[in-house]
């Protein structure tokens, strides 16, 4: 086999697996739309992700009490919102 043979086989492999990589799915628009639900519990999540996070803060000593107590109502008052929000959606379906 010639250098130019190989090099030929070579260039044909790339851009067969270029193509293969980056070739689009054929049900790209498929994906279902979030709905306002999907976004609730998102965020719900990271307020709880962050509640704990808090708690862990608190107890290695990085918040003093008052800071500490502010920022958990401020997140347990988000949460509980977020919460009758998704209770009001699920009732309305």
């Amino acid at each position: 086999m010639t250098s130019n043979v190989g090099m030929l086989l070579g260039a044909i492999l790339a851009l067969a697996l270029f193509l293969y990589t980056f070739w689009p799915d054929e049900n790209m628009a498929v994906h279902r739309e979030k709905t306002r639900l999907d976004f609730l519990e998102e965020w719900k999540d990271q307020l709880y992700t962050n509640l704990r996070d808090l708690n862990f803060e608190y107890q290695a000593g990085k918040y003093p009490l008052e800071d500490y107590t502010v920022q958990r109502t401020l997140l347990e008052n988000e949460a509980a919102a977020v919460l009758a929000e998704m209770d009001t959606l699920r009732l309305a379906r």
